[in-house]
């Protein structure tokens, strides 16, 4: 899961919840916005939530993370599933000690040492727990704590979602605390630097299983502050460079949740973090998750003895080839054609007894992975569109994200997700035109004409994405002519999804018998 970090700025309350507006037409996931009722120049975090939540229908929204000690947990926990309710389940509960004592005091609130602070918030958690939940025999909960208590209260109202409640941690009995009861760990990075995960994830686990829970029950999440540029240390580099490390957290220290600081000046860098890097990590892992499981399982098993050649190769070639390409059902939503499929050239006939490398394997999968994700993103895509033609998103609910984006196609949510989407496709291709192709018509002369025909339908594909863009453009100044869309987004499905499937059906078997080791 992929978010944001946004400053309150009461200063600019319209900007403020035009980067939520962003992220999620970015297509993240999250918007998180910090809490310190003492700061003047800071709007109220939950009077944040509760508007962005209302102007969004996917995004799920937090604070990162509340001031326990200003906000008595009984009432934090009706707000919290007040708004769960109203939004239909889209609200998490990040939750913090406290600090700033002073700021604190100045409002009303106690000032709590360390370890108070830590007993307060262990007490504040079972609070809201036991009005979250719903009893058969509907008895009232009753906690006595030092610091909170529960007097006969009745539960309720109850969130329609399990909503998270998400620790801010970073000191041994803190995070020995998340261990214990909490579902989520929210560090910062300024706080809990990439060095210092393996140790304090230790803590964590090691809490976790003391109170007779599964580690993996405690979701991490991670703050981060970067920047892209030329290199020079963690999130400072080329998105390649972002990806490389986020995944490296992902797998290594169990991270599912990165959550980036922007504001009004960074905007453009959200973006990159969203269309670039989000998409990156999230094939890395995937990627580097399933060749672990297939090598484990490899070790695990006998080797079997060889196979005689069959005279039927195809169920064997699925096996041996590890994947099995994605065959194209034949059904088309235009009537314009962007090239003659019965001219498509095809490769040689598998050779009976081809060996497979896991290398060459691995490429075949990978190729399907990548593919995989395009065909989920078209098929948000026209969901959007969808959504546009019925009325369900308005044009100009969006518009104020103009001077935010720089994409050519920035006015609303359908032209932002158009663009990062048309983005994906064109740099896929761009990396098998440069990378893999080459590659292949190096090693095997006979595919050449294939990959000639594989050339040509990436340069037809990216006028059919023009065409989705300039259909874009006309659906700005002129709302009723969505039919024009919906014509140019049928017509990317088709050739885009008829086109994945040629090219898996002619190159998976290849990539897997040259393994040339791309991935």
């Amino acid at each position: 899961q992929f978010g944001t970090f946004i400053t309150p700025d009461a200063a600019e309350p319209d900007r403020v919840v035009e980067l939520a507006l962003l992220t999620e037409a970015a297509g993240l996931e999250l918007a998180t916005f910090q809490d310190h009722p003492y700061q003047s120049r800071f709007l109220d975090a939950w009077a944040v939530v509760a508007t962005v939540l209302a102007r969004t229908s996917t995004l799920r929204v937090t604070t990162n993370v509340t001031n326990l000690p200003l906000r008595p947990p009984a009432m934090l926990a009706k707000a919290a599933a007040s708004l769960d309710i109203l939004s239909e389940g889209r609200v998490e509960l990040g939750l913090g000690a406290g600090s700033f004592w002073a700021g604190i005091e100045a409002l009303g609130g106690p000032r709590r040492s360390p370890g108070e602070a830590v007993t307060a918030l262990e007490e504040a958690v079972a609070v809201i727990r036991a009005l979250w939940t719903q009893t058969a025999d509907r008895r009232t909960p009753r906690i006595e704590g030092q610091h909170y208590r529960l007097a006969g209260a009745k539960p309720g109202p109850f969130p329609v979602h399990p909503i998270g409640i998400w620790l801010g941690a970073y000191g041994p009995r803190m995070l020995a605390l998340t261990g214990r009861v909490a579902d989520g760990w929210l560090p910062s990075q300024g706080y809990a630097g990439p060095e210092r995960l393996a140790e304090m994830n230790q803590r964590i686990d090691e809490a976790a299983v003391g109170a007779g829970r599964d580690p993996a029950a405690v979701r991490r999440l991670y703050n981060l502050n970067g920047s892209f540029g030329a290199g020079g240390g963690f999130l400072q580099g080329s998105p390649d460079d972002w990806v490389e490390q986020l995944a490296g957290l992902a797998l290594e220290q169990g991270i599912s949740g990165f959550v980036l600081s922007v504001d009004a000046g960074t905007a453009r860098a959200m973006q990159r973090f969203a269309e670039e890097v989000a998409p990156g990590v999230v094939l890395a892992v995937e990627h580097e998750r399933g060749s672990s499981a297939a090598d484990a399982g490899q070790e695990a098993a006998p080797e079997p003895p060889p196979a005689p050649p069959q005279p039927d190769r195809e169920a064997v070639a699925t096996t041996d080839v590890g994947v099995t390409p994605t065959p194209d059902d034949g059904r088309r939503l235009s009537a314009e054609q962007a090239w003659d499929e019965s001219t498509r050239p095809t490769g040689p006939a598998q050779e009976p007894g081809a060996a497979y490398t896991e290398a060459g394997r691995r490429d075949g999968q990978a190729l399907v992975q990548v593919h995989d994700h395009l065909r989920a993103e078209l098929a948000t895509l026209r969901d959007l569109v969808e959504q546009v033609a019925e009325g369900n998103r308005e044009i100009g609910e969006a518009r104020s994200l103009i001077s935010t984006m720089t994409m050519r196609q920035n006015s609303w949510t359908l032209g932002t997700y158009c663009e990062t989407y048309c983005r994906i496709v064109t740099v896929h291709h761009t990396i098998e035109d440069q990378r893999m192709f080459p590659g292949i018509r190096a090693a095997d002369p006979t595919l050449a004409p294939v990959i000639d025909r594989l050339e040509e339908e990436h340069h037809a594909i990216a006028g059919v994405l023009e065409r989705v863009d300039a259909s874009l453009v006309g659906l700005v100044a002129a709302p009723e002519e969505v039919a024009e869309v919906r014509a140019a987004v049928d017509l990317l499905t088709d050739t885009l999804l008829s086109h994945l499937s040629y090219e898996e059906r002619e190159l998976v078997e290849p990539l897997a018998r040259l393994g040339m080791g791309l991935v």
